[in-house]
């Protein structure tokens, strides 16, 4: 089999730059921005800064992990490390359900927006379209993917800047024929005309209209720097919370009354209306879908190297791991857009019921895969100290736990208040199916029995095939081996499927790197296998073979022509091969006495 192809470091610096600059701005501050004033008052712009504190912490946190071991890939991997496998299955499988969601969701609101200038459009239809378009975007490279991103965060980053700018000589009488004006911070009830605790409650709305911070981690990913990448990530959230959300939400309420009408509709197409600018409506409202388009190209990258992430940790099926010849998980793509195609159906027939529960079972699940974030940040940081670290959490651990324990508050928050508790108790029962699924899937591997070793036909047969991967240098199958060659006249064919689940790579290495490092391991182990049969006396040689263990092994048979079959698993309750019977298969396949080997991976290879 040829090299396999992967995830390619097509993201350049420019395009990583403006992806960590537009990935906190979406439509939820475009649109959502006046459901929270009306909610908090004047002092909405605190609720964004208490929310953009929580979104910050998380984001440093994530970089101390993630540039002190960039090779994971996801920070699926970080909750695995610190709190077990379950952590790391549960955590993967929440932001990919949630991203798939958000994805057909986005899709619904851009093909919403599209019906202003289009009233006859049907909405189903526009919405398979863009999201068709989206979904072909990321198909085609990962450059075109970060260069989709970039123009689109691009006049996301400069409709901002212009509302900075205008907004600003607008409130402190900069702007012809005015002057400087905060009234409106006061006049309308106080500054707190709902209370002071107005403004802890909007954290709730705030901190989902801050998602998307940590794309740009994934993405840097798939960049030469990964760690230079993550590191000016995480440090430009700062600025970026504090300037885009906390001074536009500062702007808009100085601009427009918090309890007028105004606020209904777009507040930023109320506010340039208040300071004349022409066409604001249709301005803003290409503002709006150029924002919702970004969220949909993200949201599908996000979800497909997610959903690759899983697969290569044994998570999800080996299949979406295929990667195209562009560089791009093919596969782990399609599979995340359909889910996005099926929520467009559902909204379009059943809108009141499947897309509701859709909706408001991944509403908390951002808020969950945050909390495991820091929850991790914080063991591991403990077990393994800060030494060589070269970012850092701010005052550890006092910040660390308290991000934890503000991020708790959220949920109980969500819990207290009427509109979001069924957000919170849905969400809170997908991630106990997805825990079901990860204890079930478990249970079921340890209850399978373990088939002794065995040798069937000839003692010594002539033409030995022999499938193994990460117990390729296991002492129990090359003394198989040896027994079965006792007459020096036996020649063997060793397979070795090149797959980053069984080899062990998917566990230490990120998408970048898996089949490279995944190749570069088998031939070790195939050439220190074959020279250990050849230092015995037995003539050998052998190859990597396909991913899939039964292909590899069909195609060995069919070239070698071998008289026996020799297979070799780690034991029934780490086997992937025994979960999916290969030994049997090989069997009734190939019609061949096939000897099945238990055996323990070597020291030099990872367990799978």
């Amino acid at each position: 089999m040829g090299e396999s192809p992967a995830l390619k470091k097509a993201l350049s610096e420019r395009q990583l730059r403006m992806i960590a600059i537009g990935g906190v701005i979406g439509a939820g501050l475009f649109v959502g921005s006046g459901v929270v004033i009306r909610a908090t008052g004047p002092g909405a712009f605190l609720t964004y800064g208490l929310a953009g504190v929580l979104v910050i912490m998380i984001m440093r946190m994530l970089a101390e992990m993630a540039v002190s071991n960039p090779s994971t890939g996801s920070f699926s991997d970080y909750s695995r490390a610190a709190l077990g496998d379950w952590a790391g299955f549960s955590t993967g499988w929440l932001y990919w359900y949630f991203w798939v969601v958000v994805v057909g969701f986005e899709a619904i609101a851009g093909a919403k927006i599209i019906q202003l200038w289009m009233p006859g459009a049907p909405l189903w239809l526009t919405s398979m379209i863009l999201l068709a378009l989206m979904t072909a975007t990321n198909l085609f490279s990962v450059s075109s993917f970060g260069e989709f991103e970039f123009w689109f965060a691009g006049l996301k980053v400069a409709a901002i800047i212009a509302f900075l700018v205008l907004g600003s000589c607008f409130v402190f009488g900069l702007w012809p024929g005015k002057s400087m004006d905060l009234s409106n911070l006061t006049e309308h009830g106080g500054f707190f005309p709902l209370g002071a605790g107005a403004v802890t409650v909007g954290v709730v709305t705030v901190i989902f209209s801050m998602m998307g911070a940590e794309i740009a981690t994934i993405a840097a990913a798939e960049s030469e720097n990964p760690q230079k990448a993550v590191a000016r990530a995480a440090n430009s959230v700062i600025v970026r919370i504090a300037v885009f959300f906390v001074g536009s939400a500062f702007l808009l309420t100085c601009i427009l009354p918090w309890n007028g009408p105004e606020l209904a509709a777009s507040p930023f197409v109320s506010a340039f209306e208040a300071m004349g600018i022409p066409y604001a409506q249709h301005i803003m409202n290409a503002v709006v879908l150029t924002a919702v388009l970004s969220c949909l190209n993200s949201g599908m990258y996000s979800a497909s190297r997610m959903l690759f992430v899983l697969a290569a940790r044994r998570e999800a099926p080996p299949q979406l791991m295929k990667v195209s010849a562009s560089g791009v998980p093919v596969r782990a793509i399609l599979a995340s857009s359909v889910i996005g195609f099926l929520c467009v159906i559902a909204a379009a027939f059943w809108e009141s019921t499947i897309f509701t529960f859709l909706l408001n079972s991944s509403g908390a699940v951002i808020i969950f895969v945050y909390l495991l974030i820091a929850i991790s940040q914080t063991v591991l940081r403990f077990r393994n100290g800060s030494e060589g670290l070269s970012v850092k959490m701010w005052l550890f651990p006092v910040l660390s736990l308290v991000t934890i324990v503000a991020m708790i508050a959220v949920l109980v928050q969500m819990y207290i208040d009427g509109s979001t508790r069924s957000q919170l108790l849905l969400s809170l029962g997908a991630w106990a199916v997805i825990i079901g699924l990860f204890f079930a899937n478990r249970w079921f591997l340890s209850r399978r029995p373990a088939p002794a070793a065995q040798s069937d036909g000839a003692a010594a047969p002539a033409r030995v095939v022999v499938l193994a991967n990460q117990t390729v240098e296991s002492g129990e199958l090359l003394a198989e081996l040896r027994r079965m060659g006792a007459t020096e006249h036996t020649r063997f064919h060793v397979v070795v499927p090149v797959n980053p689940i069984e080899m062990g790579t998917g566990e230490t290495h990120g998408p970048l790197e898996i089949w490279d490092e995944t190749r570069h391991r088998a031939e070790k182990r195939l050439q220190r296998t074959v020279d250990a049969l050849r230092e015995d006396g037995f003539e050998a040689d052998g190859e990597l073979g396909d991913y899939r263990p039964l292909r590899a092994l069909a195609t060995a048979v069919a070239a070698f022509g071998p008289d026996h079959i020799v297979i070799s698993t780690l034991p029934p309750e780490t086997s992937v091969w025994h979960r999916f019977d290969v030994v049997d298969r090989a069997r009734a396949e190939h019609h061949l006495p096939v000897t099945h080997v238990i055996a323990t991976a070597h020291a030099q290879g990872s367990p799978a």
